[in-house]
């Protein structure tokens, strides 16, 4: 099973020069049976770029987190404490292998029934 995930232009660049091997969240998709996460690239791309196999998904304290993942966040230890400010749980979802799409793809060819980029995640 896939999820559209947005996620920022930047972290993207990341992602896909592999010094981003982990994405955080705040909140994830409750069906144990997501295998792919298909990347929707927020403004000002605005575009579905590509796609990647979840290794594994940490779920615990962000401090923990980020002692886990520190070496491979692909952001800065700030940003990611904004990103959890006051939160008492946190999710790291471990990129497996990755593919860039050739070319970007709009929200409608990924899923008729996405119309609008998901503010989290969307099933697909």
């Amino acid at each position: 099973m896939r999820v559209l995930l947005s996620i920022k232009p930047e972290y993207v660049k990341r992602i896909f020069n592999g010094t981003k091997k982990f994405e955080y969240r705040k909140k994830i998709f409750k069906n144990k049976d997501v295998n792919t996460i298909v990347i929707y690239a927020t403004k000002p791309v605005g575009k579905v770029v590509g796609e990647f196999s979840i290794r594994d998904i940490i779920q615990d304290n962000p401090n923990k987190i980020w002692n886990l993942t520190s070496e491979y966040s692909g952001i800065s230890k700030n940003s990611f404490d904004e990103y959890f400010h006051n939160a008492q749980e946190g999710f790291a979802i471990e990129i497996d292998s990755f593919t860039k799409y050739k070319e970007a793809l709009e929200l409608n060819e990924v899923s008729k029934k996405v119309k609008n980029a998901p503010q989290s995640f969307i099933y697909i």
